[in-house]
């Protein structure tokens, strides 16, 4: 069966957000609103502390791992088990991707059934146990290896209409834009409640912020002495978000923006139309950038391994470009892989959310099987051979000029 085209396989919706910025309630609206369009999503769950879910899970992290035990066996708290249940997790990333591309490619038992065009993934409320993880970055690069995946940045509306919080928000947004090269919409979640026109006219508008801004200064917003003193107050608050308004322009300018009510449904279409624009963007722009840095680790990996194949051949005295014992055959710099093991493991280790899970398509490139890997063992093994003939001999002549003066005493 012929691997599912780019435009076939599916986006990937990865959430994520604040503590009690409604989360969960989003993927149970967008849930709801994909099995009415008659196109249900493939819903991955990876917070391990929820104890309720309101939509059924393809994949939950609970089935795998128990959160309590974690804590109670290696003795955490409650970020602590949350941190190590997902990197435990994390390890079955390859599982995970086969089990997501069988739902892309159409059933032949079942040829009735749609392959899934969205998956969604809900993350835990502790938004720095997954951004800022290993586990987290090996989840995010394995599903942005297969799939165009788009980290939709849920954000609590009422709560961000001061100055000082929405840019707190924007400076978080901006921070997990660049951890993980991945395109970003902004959710104003909770519309319901607030109207989030004015964050819109905020990141559009740089005078439209500033009139807000010294509203607030004149409120005392900030916790500043009275009349705004400059010294620790308001005027330094001021100051500060002022400058971090100009620096974010250029950054407002690659996200999509939104407002959705998880409660209404308002907005939903449209976060869909964003998440369609993003994702045509990842194809065009995000997916040169992940095959360009996955090309570099491959590169540095097989250098890594050069270098103690070479290290190795040096401490056996055997000189790269010299002819060994079994007839002729030289070892070259050209040859590089197979022998720098313990090196290239530690960094497959350390890549594997990218590298040791690529899709189908990835796997029928013609690199797909590294030549360096099928390395010419019996020619190393003569090489290895000689050298320790050559050293035994060496020890036997030394051994056996001691015993010639000691015999002429």
């Amino acid at each position: 069966m012929a691997p599912a085209t780019v435009s076939e396989k599916p986006t990937a919706i990865v959430c994520v957000g604040m503590a009690g910025s409604g989360k969960t309630t989003f993927m149970q609206r967008i849930n709801a609103h994909l099995h009415g369009q008659q196109e249900p999503p493939y819903v991955i769950n990876l917070d391990p502390a929820v104890l309720h879910v309101p939509f059924d899970s393809n994949i939950d992290i609970r089935d795998s791992v128990n959160y309590k035990e974690v804590m109670k066996q290696y003795n955490l708290g409650p970020n602590g088990g949350i941190l190590t249940a997902l990197n435990l997790f994390s390890t079955k990333v390859d599982q995970i991707l086969n089990l997501v591309e069988k739902r892309t490619l159409p059933d032949p038992e079942q040829p009735d059934k749609k392959p899934v065009k969205h998956v969604l993934v809900d993350t835990p409320g502790q938004i720095e146990a997954f951004v800022w993880s290993a586990s987290g970055t090996i989840l995010l690069e394995s599903l942005a290896s297969s799939f165009p995946t788009v980290i939709a940045y849920i954000i609590d509306t009422p709560r961000t209409a001061s100055t000082s919080t929405f840019m707190s928000n924007m400076l978080y947004a901006c921070s997990i834009l660049y951890k993980t090269k991945l395109p970003m919409i902004l959710v104003f979640n909770k519309t319901d409640i607030k109207d989030a026109s004015f964050a819109k006219e905020w990141m559009t508008d740089f005078d439209a912020f500033q009139a807000a801004l010294h509203e607030d200064e004149a409120k005392n917003a900030f916790g500043g002495a009275e009349g705004g003193d400059s010294i620790g107050g308001s005027g330094y608050m001021g100051s500060l978000l002022n400058s971090m308004s100009m620096m974010l322009e250029e950054f407002y300018a690659h996200l999509s923006v939104v407002g959705v009510s998880s409660m209404t449904g308002q907005g939903v279409d449209e976060f869909f139309a964003a998440v369609q624009i993003k994702a045509d963007e990842f194809n065009s722009d995000y997916q040169p950038e992940l095959e360009k840095r996955r090309q570099d680790r491959e590169d540095e990996k097989k250098a890594t391994r050069q270098r103690e194949l070479d290290k190795m051949m040096k401490g056996l005295n055997v000189t790269p470009g010299t002819t060994d014992a079994a007839g002729g055959e030289r070892l070259g710099g050209g040859r590089s892989g197979g022998g720098g093991g313990i090196a290239g493991g530690l960094d497959d280790q350390g890549d594997s959310g990218a590298d040791d899970s690529d899709s189908a398509a990835d796997l029928d490139d013609d690199d797909a099987v590294d030549p360096d890997e099928e390395y010419d063992r019996e020619g190393l093994q003569s090489r290895y051979e000689a050298a320790l003939l050559d050293q035994k001999d060496r020890v036997t002549d030394s051994a056996s000029f001691a015993k010639y003066l000691h015999t002429q005493r």
